[in-house]
């Protein structure tokens, strides 16, 4: 008879080895043998990653270059810019891969088989990963094909009285929070938030909303910033005051206040009111679908049907759409509007110019109400628009996800699940597209060659997830300078830092601009 237990009696000198091993070591020996095989598994799976791209050659063991995540310098992205085409990073769990070269960017940009936008890891955390930004494919093409009529020239042109009276009334705030300053400089980029908050608060989501719900939200906006770090310490969404703890209330706190408006707007365009803001004209859309199923569902077949049927969002889905306007605006309009006018201060030669040509668009009466062929008429102003756009990008990288392995070049794979970050910043300052590109002139919109340098273009991206509201973004920076320059007066008062760039999910002067603002005569 077979002896069934003779496997079990050899593998016994196997396991008292083992017991005699573990008896004569300590734990201290245990957990530095366990440290040591995990940081070779990262190393190794960090070189792997890396193949032949431009890096560092070994990763710091785990967190990599989390220090400087927390503290992000322009220069060293523009080092990174330039070490090569592609190159990586690997903090903690994620690794990143920057796409510099602007082929390879709008490659990126443009590979929606590939990739889909993350914003960055956070971001669905904070607007909710149903939010449309992060659909994909069909899904996502036919959402933005009902949020197109919010942003075409009808609708601009009706979002123009709301947007002059928020400036109005912030100018007349910069000129008394710099008088009640007694004249002395203060540090205009709060100021520069708050207006955009508002700008985009009463475009977005009109008078639903009060002045008190505007400044909270602009205030609270600073901690879903400060959240914004390309990666951030793993599980932190739940830990208690981290950046991303405050960022979560904050943003729940938007989408709350955005929801209320989205059913007060319901009860108002169900009742026949005009639009005058953006939640109205897409639910008065919805108004018009539901209108239109309901006459096919009775047999009327004469019906007008809708350039688009829109369901029946809920007021959260509404909120949600709107947060991601205000997620996609807020800073970098913040950034835009920083810069444009600390440069202005600083060229009076071109303010000159941008004051004269409002003044003949309105025939020389200042107090004419904006219009979009105004606005659409000024090349001059829309020039340094544009240029301000391209010197100091307030976008300067996109993070896309890798849905699964990415082949971005004949020699290089991007592995399944990292970060692929297509660089705006190089394109938009490449020396043999834009001369002198690290020089402020708009001129270069009008009697250059600029703007056929289409594929150079990046502010918006491009490919199917490029802004949807690029022209509005641009005709607003032209109303507010235009108006600006009607109305009011500064001066700025440059320190030693005025010229470096803080980035803080934009780019900032590092100072914050301070500026000195009087009421023209």
């Amino acid at each position: 008879m077979a002896n069934t237990s003779a496997p079990y009696h050899a593998s016994m000198p196997v396991v008292h080895f083992f017991e005699e091993y573990l008896a004569t070591i300590s734990r201290w020996q245990i957990f530095a043998t366990t440290l040591l095989v995990l940081i070779v598994y990262d190393q190794f799976i960090y070189i792997k990653n890396k193949g032949s791209i431009a890096g560092p050659t070994f990763k710091m063991p785990f967190i990599g270059p989390f220090l400087q995540v927390l503290d992000p310098k322009f220069e060293a992205y523009k080092k990174q810019f330039a070490s090569g085409k592609l190159s990586c990073v690997s903090v903690f769990h994620k690794f990143v891969v920057l796409a510099s070269d602007r082929d390879l960017a709008r490659k990126v940009f443009n590979s929606s088989t590939f990739v889909k936008p993350c914003v960055v890891p956070v971001a669905e955390d904070l607007m909710g990963s149903s939010a449309w930004v992060f659909l994909d494919g069909k899904a996502h093409v036919d959402f933005r094909k009902g949020l197109d009529g919010l942003f075409t020239r009808k609708a601009l042109e009706s979002y123009l009285p709301t947007q002059e009276k928020v400036l109005s009334d912030y100018f007349s705030q910069f000129v008394r929070a710099s008088r009640d300053n007694d004249g002395n400089p203060i540090p205009f980029m709060a100021h520069f938030r708050e207006i955009n908050c508002a700008l985009s608060c009463r475009t977005f989501v009109g008078h639903y909303i009060s002045d008190e719900a505007v400044k909270k939200i602009a205030d609270d906006y600073y901690c879903i910033t400060a959240a914004l770090e390309l990666v951030n310490v793993p599980l932190s969404l739940y830990v208690p005051y981290t950046k991303v703890w405050r960022g979560k209330r904050a943003a729940d706190g938007v989408l709350a206040e955005f929801a209320k408006c989205a059913a007060k707007s319901k009860v108002h365009m169900t009742a026949g009111g005009k639009p005058t803001c953006i939640i109205d004209r897409w639910i008065s859309s919805m108004i018009e679908s539901k209108r239109y199923r309901d006459e096919v569902a009775a047999g009327i077949e004469n019906g007008e049907k809708p350039s688009v049927v829109l369901r029946e969002f809920t007021d959260f889905e509404i909120a949600q759409t709107m947060f991601t306007f205000l997620f996609a605006s807020q800073d970098a309009s913040s950034s835009a509007t920083t810069w444009l006018f600390q440069i202005m201060a600083q060229r009076p030669d071109v303010l000159g110019r941008v004051r004269q040509e409002n003044l003949e668009a309105r025939n020389g009466d200042v107090n004419a109400p904006l219009g979009l062929q105004m606005l659409e008429s000024m090349t001059y102003t829309n020039a340094v628009v544009k240029e301000l756009l391209r010197y100091r990008p307030p976008v300067i990288f996109v993070p896309y996800l890798a849905k699964k392995a990415f082949p971005v070049t004949p020699t290089y794979t991007v592995p399944q699940g990292a970060l692929i970050v297509p660089s705006c910043y190089p394109a938009l300052h490449d020396p043999e597209v834009y001369t002198q590109p690290d020089l402020f002139e708009p001129e270069r919109w009008i009697s250059g060659d600029a703007s056929e340098k289409s594929k150079n273009w990046l502010v918006f991206g491009t490919g199917p997830h490029n802004c949807i509201a690029q022209q509005y973004v641009q005709l607003t920076m032209t109303a507010m300078i235009g108006k600006a320059a009607l109305e009011v007066d500064w001066v700025h008062h440059p320190t030693t830092r005025s010229e470096e760039i803080k980035v803080f999910a934009t780019l900032f002067p590092m100072d914050d601009c301070p500026l000195v603002f009087t009421k023209r005569a």
